[in-house]
């Protein structure tokens, strides 16, 4: 008996190996970057305006920034991002990337939610002040939102979210407790999301150290040098390399849901030789 699910033509198709791979699938579609003026989400924001996706990019409170990306965007690919302010934990500022997002027409189509704080406190230093400050900016914030995009997409045409974590939380690296524990909630926390809806998919992705973005002082100062000198890497992770990853996870129809990209270059698996 066939299935139901089955296409034939399709079928045929792929005997002749004739094959879909279709370009700019993101054209003139909706896409939320939260936390897009850093270095991460700045790279994500460009390679989706050059795709001519309709954006909407959201910051804390460095407008200054905000608007010298809207106009770069702006100038290079003549479409002007619309611009959210606020802090992800208050529902209003929620609310307003949804408005902001129907204001611009036709549905949200993925979200890339990049929004968090490095949290640099010693371990010795440690307070409960300090880790309720990380949690909300790295979890509590980023989870409330991907929340109700998922459910605003659900209702009207699905689509792709993708949360920002790092590769401390996917291996245990000294001295990160404050930012690395509420990342690797996020990253459980994107399973159970992937659970949740029909329609919308939920991924991770998880950069390494970066020359851009939350390890960009840390690579600055030399504290992943001895990776590059023992072969471990050959080279820093650049904004690019993320940007890629995220664009892969936010492809409409995509196949891959509740899983976590680490974009490293190998450095959490390899990190103990040499």
């Amino acid at each position: 008996m066939t299935s139901a699910h089955w296409d034939e033509a399709q079928a045929a198709a792929y005997r002749e190996f004739r094959f879909e791979f279709p370009e700019k699938t993101l054209a003139g579609k909706t896409i939320i970057v939260a936390g897009g003026t850093g270095g991460l989400g700045a790279a994500t924001a460009v390679l989706l305006a050059r795709e001519g996706a309709r954006l909407v990019v959201g910051f804390r409170h460095d407008r200054a920034r905000a608007e010298r990306l809207q106009a770069a965007i702006e100038r290079e690919f003549k479409q002007k991002p619309a611009l959210v302010e606020g802090d992800l934990s208050q529902a209003s500022v929620r609310r307003s990337y949804i408005e902001t997002a129907q204001h611009l027409g036709g549905p949200i189509a993925g979200a890339a939610i990049f929004s968090g704080d490095p949290a640099r406190v010693p371990l010795q230093d440690l307070d409960r002040e300090a880790i309720l400050r990380s949690l909300e900016s790295n979890y509590v914030g980023p989870v409330l939102l991907a929340r109700d995009l998922g459910e605003a997409m659900e209702r009207e045409a699905g689509g792709g979210i993708v949360l920002l974590t790092t590769m401390q939380a996917l291996a245990a690296f000294p001295s990160s407790l404050n930012y690395a524990a509420p990342k690797a909630a996020l990253v459980h926390a994107a399973r159970i999301l992937a659970q949740q809806w029909n329609r919308v998919g939920v991924n991770v992705v998880a950069p390494g150290a970066t020359v851009a973005g939350m390890a960009a002082a840390s690579v600055a100062a030399g504290k992943y040098d001895r990776h590059i000198a023992s072969g471990v890497i050959t080279r820093f992770g650049r904004p690019e390399d993320v940007a890629r990853a995220v664009r892969f996870l936010l492809e409409p129809d995509g196949y891959i849901n509740g899983e976590t990209l680490l974009v490293d270059g190998g450095l959490t698996l390899r990190r103990d030789r040499g």
